[in-house]
């Protein structure tokens, strides 16, 4: 991740702590969803440092109805943003209404926040059409003079976007995760590192890979890195990893071994 300069780091913990107080008072006068977009467009003009006038908009529409607000970047939507009253529980019918907007739309990334609770989403434009969510955070519970959630705060800002930040963010978070981990370790390139130092520790006691990823899987990884959506898109990119490194190594030796003077 890119450092974030002093100047915004100190617009982050000047305008964090302001809207914190805001989104209580709001919070406890359970103002409606109206208010609730006013509010978040001064944020994402001061913490997030978008111009109010320029490239924060109501005035996206998607198929004759209009989303709560975009961030545009040289008249390019950035972000499309659902927002619910800040007293809604955001739920899943909300998060699948937003991300159909931005499906409608050919526009990957997605905000759905209530002002308090913000979800980060990526669309993928596969068929079917999928998501990741990005990242999540409590606005209230934000503590800006930390790298971390600077760190979060700066995928969301202007200027991060100039870097490309939430990309390799997304980039980062697809990779270091328990479901890559998890197959990682359930792959014969790993089983077979984990069985060869089993028959050194052995001293060349006779062990079956089968046993060893049988053991990993049932006794060591939890049930749910192993099954449902999530492992199965890991099982895919592993797998595809895996075959097109030993089409590179194919390569290379065939390489290697081809005869002098084939090229003439």
């Amino acid at each position: 991740m890119a450092k974030v300069s002093k100047k915004i780091s100190d617009r982050f913990v000047k305008s964090v702590a302001k809207f914190q107080k805001v989104l209580q008072i709001a919070k406890d006068r359970d103002v409606n969803e109206s208010d609730t977009v006013s509010i978040l467009t001064d944020i994402f003009s001061e913490v997030f440092g978008y111009d109010k006038y320029l490239e924060i908009t109501r005035e996206f529409a998607i198929r004759n109805t209009y989303c709560d607000l975009a961030l545009k970047i040289d008249e390019k939507v950035q972000y499309l943003i659902e927002i619910k009253a800040i007293g809604i529980q955001l739920k899943d019918d909300h998060m699948r209404q937003a991300l159909d907007y931005g499906a409608n739309h050919g526009i990957e990334w997605v905000i759905l926040t209530n002002g308090n609770e913000w979800k980060v989403y990526k669309i993928r434009f596969e068929k079917p059409i999928n998501y990741d969510l990005v990242f999540s955070f409590n606005f209230m519970e934000l503590k800006a003079r930390t790298g971390k959630d600077q760190e979060l705060l700066f995928i969301i800002a202007k200027e991060g976007l100039a870097k490309n930040i939430r990309k390799k963010y997304h980039e980062k978070t697809q990779t270091i995760n328990r479901f890559i981990i998890g197959e990682l370790i359930l792959h014969d390139t790993i089983l077979n590192s984990i069985r060869r130092e089993l028959r050194k520790l052995a001293d060349g006691v006779s062990i079956n890979v089968l046993e060893i990823k049988n053991i990993v899987r049932n006794e060591i990884l939890k049930r749910e890195i192993v099954e449902g959506d999530d492992a199965k898109v890991a099982q895919s990119r592993i797998s595809r990893f895996y075959k097109k490194a030993n089409k590179k190594s194919l390569k290379k030796k065939a390489e290697i071994k081809k005869p002098l003077g084939d090229d003439c």
